[in-house]
């Protein structure tokens, strides 16, 4: 039973309808000038007595809501005076931190209700129900054989949806005030909206519980992302700039205009034994408005299907065209051995954590991916990538493990031939191993074809073209790859090995200089330098980048960059120290 104690303050939205405007202003309600509320709920345009409008209530809902996860005040203090100053000048703690119970979604949906400025708070109560319902249908009941056997995790699940719950009840009874007088122009506001051509996948929040599982809602994301980044219409922004806000508290505008995109996708993902759930909701950034939320449940086997569905749902929702090559390959989702997939999942976790020991985990991965089913084509590519990297990690001849890749990357588009990732690894082998220019380039293409938003290979076909001499058609592919991962240290690197290439040695050094401002550990910057220098006649500054870049990495190619500058420098009696 909900009871509905105290309306609060009324604000006619039509004065006029009750009178001329001269007969309204005493008594009328909320007057500017004048401190009117209850303590503790008062939004900060009430407290400096300011003109208010229906954002106020949707900072009152967020206080209230606080209140009710966390059994304290939003803001208090030992005195009313002391109050209104927190409200004025400090921000609420973390909900995440008082109540474990508390998502870190839910925590920032509340915190953006109860922004100092109305216009970062949600814009209106519809947009505080988007972000409600997408959050309540993330922890709706998921049936699974496995739920009996993680009593303990259910039951906190279940226990914070009793608080969403609440929180809902709490939002449909302030909701149907605002509804009911209008306020703000709740009810006769019509929703308009920008032409969206750019998003960007967040981080899928892990609904789990359980840190063990991060690797699934990582991989989850990167899928949902790949499976976006197919549609030619959006610039989709790669995974490794949208991984950076992994458990981060910065706003949805914020992470925007970081990203320069139109639109984010926020959602999460709960795995119970064979079944899973991903909840999504689509903002749009400027103005800010909550477009679209659903959840899709099913079966482990058929998470592809369920990731593009999302992709098509989100195509639909902001009227972008797809193709008829795009529409059919988010058409035709097949079903997956579930063990396989994560395995898979496990290979790739370890593969994006970089270094030797990760690199061979994630290989012992991907061949338990192929035991569980010899038919799973994406582990034949991550094979083959695995093997065509080799070289640059480890002392590995490139006679030993490229065929192997290549190989791998022939089963794999044998099974598979829309695999983009797979068509990348062939260019990268007929690229480095092969020297074999024109199937290269065609290899490259074919990849950008199927999934144009793919940022890593944009890079690697930038470093071809500019191996091949085509410097202008380099810069503009590494520019955007730049678009696409704009916080890439390595894409910004590559702008300055590029113009090394064309012996524009002055135009090279700057981006590997930003670079390494913004990074200073970031060894590829002082390896760029180091072959700059030894270019430009400056053997002692190259040795000195160059060792800088050893002590932070010392690959193989790195200690060939090094044994070649000390010859330059006239020191033929010295190696690398790892040597």
């Amino acid at each position: 039973m909900v009871k509905i104690l105290d309306f609060g303050l009324a604000k006619l939205s039509r004065p006029e309808e009750f009178g001329s405007p001269e007969a309204m202003t005493q008594g009328s309600g909320t007057v500017p000038g004048i401190v009117m509320g209850t303590i503790g709920y008062m939004s900060p345009e009430q407290v400096r007595g300011l003109q208010v409008d229906h954002r106020s209530d949707i900072f009152a809902l967020g206080a209230i809501l606080f209140e009710m996860l966390s059994a304290r005040r939003a803001f208090q203090g030992n005195t009313p005076v002391d109050t209104l100053t927190a409200i004025l000048m400090h921000d609420p703690p973390s909900l995440t931190g008082t109540n474990p119970n508390v998502t870190p979604p839910l925590d920032r949906t509340i915190r953006r209700c109860l922004e100092k400025d109305p216009k970062e708070r949600f814009q209106s109560a519809k947009e505080v129900g988007f972000a409600l319902k997408a959050l309540s249908d993330a922890l709706g009941s998921v049936r699974a054989d496995s739920d009996q056997a993680t009593g303990v995790a259910l039951s906190r699940r279940m226990a914070t949806k009793r608080a969403l719950s609440l929180a809902a009840l709490a939002f449909v009874a302030v909701l149907g005030l605002l509804v009911a007088a209008n306020v703000g122009g709740v009810r006769s506001l019509l929703w308009s909206r920008g032409q969206i051509q750019s998003l960007a996948d967040l981080p899928l929040a892990n609904l789990s519980g359980d840190p063990a599982q991060d690797y699934f809602a990582d991989g989850m994301t990167e899928a949902m992302i790949t499976e976006l980044a197919q549609i030619s219409a959006l610039r989709v922004i790669s995974r490794t700039s949208v991984m950076q806000y992994k458990g981060g508290k910065k706003s949805l505008p914020e992470i925007a205009r970081e990203l320069r995109v139109d639109s984010v996708i926020e959602g999460s993902v709960l795995r119970s034994g064979e079944k899973v759930r991903i909840t999504a909701q689509l903002i749009q950034a400027v103005p800010e408005r909550h477009l679209w939320a659903k959840s899709y449940d099913g079966d482990l086997r058929d998470v592809m299907a369920i990731q593009s569905q999302v992709a098509r749902s989100v195509a639909g929702e902001i009227r972008v065209k797809l193709t008829a090559q795009e529409e059919s390959r988010l058409q035709k989702a097949r079903p997956v051995n579930a063990d396989a997939h994560d395995a898979y999942l496990r290979g790739r976790y370890y593969r994006r954590k970089g270094g030797l020991e990760n690199l061979g985990k994630a290989r012992q991965y991907f061949e338990q991916a192929l035991d569980s089913d010899p038919l799973y084509a994406p582990a034949y590519a991550a094979l083959a990538d695995y093997y065509s990297v080799l070289p640059f990690y480890t002392n590995a001849r490139p006679d030993e493990v490229f065929p192997k890749a290549k190989a791998a990357v022939a089963r794999a588009l044998e099974l598979d031939d829309s695999l983009a990732e797979a068509h990348a690894s062939l260019a990268y082998i007929h690229t480095y191993y092969e020297w074999d220019w024109a199937a290269g380039e065609q290899e490259f293409q074919r990849s950008l074809q199927i999934n144009p938003n793919d940022a890593a290979v944009r890079h690697r076909y930038s470093r071809y073209l500019s191996t091949v001499g085509r410097i202008d058609d380099a810069v503009r592919e590494i520019r955007r790859a730049q678009e696409l991962d704009p916080l890439s240290q390595i894409a910004k690197a590559n702008v300055g090995v590029i113009y090394y290439f064309a012996r524009q040695y002055d135009s090279a050094i700057k981006p590997l200089n930003e670079v390494l401002r913004d990074d200073p550990k970031f060894d590829t910057g002082y390896w760029g330098l180091g072959l700059i220098y030894e270019q430009k006649g400056m053997p002692a500054e190259a040795v000195a980048q160059l060792e800088k870049a050893a002590a932070l990495s010392a690959d193989p190619n790195t200690m060939a960059s090094l044994a070649h500058a000390y010859a330059i420098a006239g020191q033929k009696g010295r190696f690398p120290q790892a040597w």
